[in-house]
């Protein structure tokens, strides 16, 4: 019997792939790539870590140091830190800051992207509500430190309250003005009055100097003797002493010297009440009548020689804050505009002529469609906003004149000034630094997100 060859046994065949089944990378291959990757993030990791990650560290242990930094103080700086009236100054101001600024932007910015989007030329317009943005920082606060100086000669805002003042108040003062030398006094809080007691039934003249000639109403005539007056009487003249271009007799009535009107005149007995009043005419005159024989003091109340109105103090502490944070909103609600105009122009309008067809108005169409579709973009714009302002910095350190500066201060600046302004206190400033970090680190976190999920979707 003869024995059977035995066939050699058959190699082990591949299994075939199942669907969707991705074939595992060997472990020496996931480290290459990882390699790869690593080699192109190398610069980028250690400029990161050199300009983020290295000073904020350092700025945290500085923070537990004293000013020399030799010495480990521990929370010392902190502790100082919540106990200086300047930083609770700081800290209030960053909050007022936190409550305007970002609300004010992000709400003119979509007025400004809703209204300007139905006119023909949006673009015009929005060009000049964001050509500030273009404008820096430092030269905003510049602009506005000038436009709010409280001089009318100087600062272009009370410039314009004293010229619509003028128009439509009822000033009639002459600032500046005094009595001819050896015509009358100067008493106290400039009220000019008569040398000595007059007596009823005479007169009473007032040759002022030191008015200007373009402070004379237009419609004060030459002035006038005032005529004789009655025994229950004083009356006189009260008239600028000066003639354009020279001449006349100083003291004396004459040729080209106007008459004051507007001016009030008392008669003020020897207890100190005012026993008659008159108001001097166009051209200049006054009687006072109605007086009781006998002898009293003739004045001019200092309100009709004060400075009238000169506008608001504006850069005072009571409203530099809000100045400061004018001008911040004057430069940046040209950006929450773009940004939301961005999100208007990539929304479907479908939904709003829909919402029109079907009867709604234009208010139901933005508050029910266009607002909810723009919250993405309204809520990263004004977060980022919210960020910005706790790190405000320039506008409050250029615009506030010296006396105001602690009124004005945040927390930037008052970092700034404790580090290098004069403090050498680096230990402090550090803390403050880290302060600035946790109040701005959760936003910042929120934005992060707020991109995440948007590129998720």
């Amino acid at each position: 019997m003869t024995q059977a060859a035995v066939a050699p046994p058959e190699p082990p065949r591949e299994q075939p792939m199942r669907d969707g089944e991705a074939r595992r990378p060997s472990s020496g291959s996931r480290w290459r790539k990882v390699g790869i990757a690593l080699i192109f993030l190398a610069p980028s990791l250690i400029l990161l870590g050199a300009l983020v990650v290295y000073p904020i560290v350092y700025t945290v242990i500085r923070s537990l140091y004293d000013r020399t930094g030799d010495r480990f103080v521990g929370w010392e700086n902190y502790v100082t830190m919540f106990t200086n009236d300047s930083t609770f100054t700081a800290i209030r101001n960053n909050i007022i800051w936190v409550l305007v600024a970002p609300i004010t932007c992000t709400i003119l910015g979509l007025i400004f992207a809703v209204l300007l989007d139905k006119i023909k030329w949006s673009y015009a317009f929005k060009l000049i509500v964001f050509m500030p943005m273009a404008i820096s920082m430092l030269a905003a606060g510049v602009i506005f430190r000038g436009m709010f100086q409280e001089s009318p000669n100087l600062g272009v805002v009370n410039a314009s309250l004293v010229a619509v003042n003028s128009v439509f108040g009822d000033d009639a003062a002459y600032p500046g003005a005094r009595p001819r030398e050896g015509q009358g006094i100067v008493a106290d809080r400039g009220l000019i009055a008569s040398e000595s007691q007059v007596d009823t039934g005479s007169e009473q003249n007032f040759p002022l100097v030191g008015i200007r000639q373009s402070g004379v109403p237009e419609e004060a005539d030459d002035a006038r003797e005032a005529g004789s007056a009655g025994n229950d009487e004083i009356s006189g003249t009260v008239w600028l002493d000066v003639v354009r271009g020279g001449g006349g007799v100083d003291g004396e009535i004459g040729d080209g010297k106007p008459g004051l009107p507007g001016i009030r005149v008392d008669a003020v007995a020897d207890d100190g009440t005012v026993a008659a009043s008159a108001e001097t005419d166009a051209e200049g005159r006054y009687t006072l009548s109605g007086l009781d024989p006998g002898s009293y003091r003739v004045a001019l109340p200092a309100s009709n020689f004060d400075e009238g109105f000169n506008g608001v103090s504006w850069l005072s502490a009571s409203f530099i804050t809000g100045v400061i944070i004018l001008s911040y909103i004057w430069i940046w609600a040209g950006f929450a505009m773009v940004m939301i105009s961005s999100g208007l122009s990539a929304m479907d309008r479908s939904l709003q002529e829909a919402a029109r067809i079907d009867g709604a108005s234009e208010w139901k169409v933005f508050t029910r469609i266009t607002a909810p579709l723009l919250a993405p973009v309204i809520i990263v714009v004004f977060v980022t906003l919210i960020i910005n302002v706790l790190k405000i910095f320039d506008l409050v350190y250029v615009i506030p004149p010296g006396a105001s500066k602690p009124a004005a201060n945040v927390i930037a600046v008052e970092m700034w000034t404790v580090s290098f302004g004069g403090g050498n206190d680096q230990g402090l400033g550090s803390a403050l630094v880290v302060l600035l970090l946790v109040l701005v680190l959760p936003f910042m976190i929120i934005n992060v997100r707020r991109f995440k999920q948007e590129r998720e979707q």
